[in-house]
């Protein structure tokens, strides 16, 4: 067993043994240490996986998070502090009514949390980077009043020109200095560079084009996927809201694309921010990340996501989407 190996089991059952994480985590733990990538999807994981992966810290945990609503999440960031690990939290200052009793908590533990700079609109990034070797991307947050209905994505990702990045950025926003984000080899920044990367991933699809977003109403990335279309791509929307995005669907559906849209507020909630490009292809990619298409978070927000080719990142993605679009009502 390697070391790596050793202290994640072992983070799993301290937090198990403090009653934070079912006796799962242990499997868990093993499984952060499969590849460079790997994928994890909820509701149909559960969030202990993320419990999981900060119990494995052994020198540093850094959290960049829109929403903290999570107790055990909350818990498993403390028991890290008390063991010693360094913990920085940064949370979303427009949320405080969200995120105060997570703040209250983590600065009565002792661990280092503060309120995002007030530089960006939102701070509505979602990544968990332990030891500064691997973070852990979300398309959603710790809150879990939602995680029963939200679909959402979380990719791990130990690229080491990656987490070097990402922990740059949290070092420069945690301190509240500015800083053009360095995209290491697979990332994508807001305000930085997200709605170019996004577009040059939409105009290089060749073949087929899936597209999961809970809004949908940025025009540059709306016309992009009509031209997508138009031009013989096969296009596929899974969307929230039908009435909110009506001209975007519109627009994209009278091109060719096939839309399904979800909009119940008891079933299955669209949070997830996901393209898949000419899957099955030597060519295809997948993004996953914290980017709605919305002006807002492309060129106003902290946002996080990345772009992989990663096999088991997009065969993860791409077959939650099929049940997805099948399960979706035609638009």
């Amino acid at each position: 067993m390697s070391l790596a190996t050793f202290a994640r089991r072992a983070g799993a059952l301290l937090l198990v043994g403090a009653g934070l994480i079912s006796a799962t985590g242990t499997a868990q733990a093993d499984a952060l240490d499969a590849g460079t990538y790997s994928a994890i999807v909820f509701p149909d994981q559960d969030h202990s996986v993320v419990d999981t992966f900060i119990g494995s810290a052994t020198t540093s945990v850094d959290v960049t998070m829109y929403e903290l609503r999570d107790t055990t999440a909350v818990n498993a960031l403390i028991a890290r502090q008390r063991a010693g690990v360094r913990v920085r939290v940064i949370l979303d200052a427009r949320h405080t009514s969200v995120n105060g009793t997570a703040y209250n908590a983590l600065k009565a533990a002792g661990v280092g949390v503060t309120y995002s700079s007030s530089a960006f609109v939102y701070t509505h990034q979602k990544t968990v980077t332990v030891d500064g070797v691997k973070s852990l991307i979300l398309t959603g947050n710790l809150d879990a009043t939602y995680y029963s209905s939200s679909r959402d994505y979380g990719v791990f990702d130990s690229d080491a020109n990656d987490v070097a990045a990402i922990e740059q950025v949290f070092a420069a926003d945690y301190a509240k200095t500015s800083i053009t984000p360095k995209d290491g080899d697979n990332l994508v920044w807001s305000p930085t560079d997200s709605q170019d990367r996004l577009l040059a991933l939409i105009n290089g699809a060749q073949t087929s084009l899936d597209v999961q977003e809970l809004e949908f109403g940025d025009q540059a990335l709306v016309d992009a996927i009509t031209a997508a279309a138009n031009r013989g791509v096969t296009v596929r929307v899974v969307g929230m809201n039908p009435d909110s995005y009506a001209s975007s669907f519109d627009q994209v559906a009278t091109a060719g694309a096939k839309v399904v849209t979800y909009s119940s507020t008891t079933g299955l909630y669209i949070h997830a921010k996901a393209i898949v490009a000419d899957y099955g292809t030597p060519s295809a990619k997948v993004f996953a990340g914290s980017e709605n298409f919305s002006d807002n978070s492309l060129n106003s927000n902290r946002e996080l996501g990345l772009i992989v080719s990663d096999p088991g990142v997009l065969n993860t993605v791409e077959t939650t989407f099929n049940t997805d679009f099948a399960n979706g009502t035609p638009y």
